[in-house]
This record gives structure tokens, sequence and C-alpha cells, in this order.
């Protein structure tokens, strides 16, 4: 409800915006987690490719920032959850070896020889 009459009601953080927000931040972060992506390499990567990444993964791509957030507290909590139960089935990432469709590693200059 608003403070004054002239200010409209806030939907984006309304009880039905938060728990979709949660919605998709929970598919998002299983997608990036099957793939070893961490919290930190999420938020690091540019918009374009968070776009890319929520479309392959099903996704309507997120509108704000606020839920790529919650996606990488998300996979922050199942990194220190699956280093915890390593031999649990759910901690197996079924898909790492697509990683590197997401986040580049960093090129390494040419190394002059002597």
């Amino acid at each position: 409800m608003p403070d004054s009459a002239d200010q409209a009601p806030d939907h984006a953080h309304s009880d039905a915006a938060t728990a979709s927000r949660v919605a998709k931040a929970r598919r998002l972060a299983a997608y990036a987690w099957s793939r070893e992506i961490s919290g930190a390499e999420l938020l690091a990567l540019p918009a374009s490719t968070l776009r890319k990444l929520a479309r392959a993964a099903e996704t309507n791509p997120p509108s704000t920032g606020e839920t790529w957030q919650v996606v990488a507290d998300l996979l922050d909590q199942k990194d220190a959850w699956a280093a915890r139960n390593p031999g649990h089935p759910a901690a197996v990432r079924t898909h790492a070896d697509e990683k590197l469709m997401w986040v580049k590693p960093p090129v390494k200059p040419w190394a002059e020889e002597s």
C-alpha cells in the first residue's frame, strides 16, 4: 500500500512478485549450478550473456539485477551444501562441460621463450 495517495503501489515488491522472483531464481540457479558456474562468475557475466543463459534455462530473463543477486546467493548456498555432502547424488554437476559456453577462461598472452 502506498504511503500517500500520490504514490503508485510498488508491484515489484509485492508478495506475488517476490514469489515469482524466487521461483525464477531457483530455475536459473539450477541451470547455472549444473554447469559449474559460481555466484561470483555469474555476477561477472555481461548482461547479454545473462539473457542468453536465462533463455537457455527456458526462463524469461529477469528484468532486474535483484533476481540475479538471488541466483548468485543460491549458487553459493548450493556450493557450500555440495562441499558438505560430496557423496550425495544432488551434489553432482551434470553439465559441467558446458561451463565454457558461459564463462570463458582468461586469455593468457603469448610468453616469449628465451
